[in-house]
C-alpha cells in the first residue's frame, strides 16, 4: 500500500505504456504524426487515451462528446471504444488540424461515428440542448480553450445523463495552478473552475494525476 502517489520518472512510464497501454496502429501513427507539429503538447498522452477509453467502456458509453479536437487522437480513441452504433459529437474551430485527425478516423473505419461540428464550441452545444439532446450523452471530455471551461462544463452536464461522466483535461497545468505569481487568463481560469468543482453538489468527483492533470465529473 501507498500513502501518496508515485512520481513517474521516464523509465517507468515506460514500462507502464508497454505493460498497459494497448494503443492500436492507427493511434499510434497519428500521436507521432502530431509530434511534429507547432503545438504537439495539445494532444493527449497515450495513457491517459487509453483510460478514457476504459472509462467510456465500463459505462457503457454509447454517444459521448469532444470539445476541442484538435488532431483527433480523443474523438479517434473514444470511437474505438464504442460499440457499432456508438458515436462522437466533435468540436472543433480549426480546419487544418481537423483535417489531419479526419484522415486518420478513415483510415481507422470510424469516420462515420464522429459527427465533427466547425464551429465555437459553446455555440454547437447550445444547438444540441435546443435540439432536444438534454440528458442524452454518456461521455463528454473537456479539452479546449481554458477561459471557457466553465461553460463548457455547464452546457456538458445538462447534456450527461444521470451517472455519466464528464472529463475535464489540464486541471493542473503543467503546476502553474499552485505558483501565485502566475496569473495569465488561462491559469486563472483553471483555478477558478477547479475551486467551483470541488464544491459542486451535483457531481461527484475524482481528479486523476494522469498526464496534465483528469478530472472526473459522474452526474448525480
Amino acid at each position: 500500500m501507498s500513502t501518496g502517489t508515485i512520481v513517474l520518472d521516464n523509465q517507468l512510464r515506460d514500462y507502464l505504456l508497454n505493460v498497459s497501454v494497448k494503443e492500436p496502429e492507427v493511434l499510434r501513427d497519428l500521436r507521432k504524426k502530431t509530434e511534429n507539429l507547432e503545438f504537439a503538447r495539445m494532444q493527449i498522452s497515450p495513457e491517459q487515451g487509453s483510460f478514457m477509453a476504459f472509462l467510456v467502456g465500463i459505462i457503457n458509453g454509447k454517444r459521448t462528446l469532444d470539445i476541442g479536437v484538435f488532431t483527433g487522437y480523443s474523438s479517434l480513441v473514444v470511437a474505438l471504444a464504442l460499440p457499432e452504433d456508438g458515436y462522437v459529437t466533435a468540436c472543433d474551430i480549426n480546419i487544418e488540424w481537423t483535417d489531419i485527425a479526419r484522415k486518420y478516423w478513415k483510415l481507422a473505419q470510424v469516420e462515420d461515428k464522429i459527427d465533427l461540428r466547425i464551429a465555437p464550441a459553446l455555440e454547437t452545444l447550445d444547438e444540441l440542448l435546443t435540439n432536444g439532446c438534454r440528458g442524452t450523452y454518456d461521455f463528454s471530455f473537456i479539452d479546449a480553450d481554458k477561459i471557457n471551461y466553465q461553460q463548457y462544463y455547464e452546457r456538458s452536464l445538462e447534456l450527461v445523463r444521470s451517472g455519466g461522466l464528464i472529463a475535464i483535461d489540464n486541471v493542473l497545468w503543467g503546476g502553474s495552478v499552485i505558483d501565485d505569481s502566475i496569473q495569465d487568463s488561462s491559469t486563472k481560469a483553471i483555478r477558478e473552475f477547479n475551486e467551483n468543482l470541488s464544491s459542486d453538489p451535483r457531481v461527484s468527483i475524482s481528479m486523476v494525476p494522469i498526464g496534465d492533470g483528469l478530472t472526473l465529473a459522474c452526474k448525480l
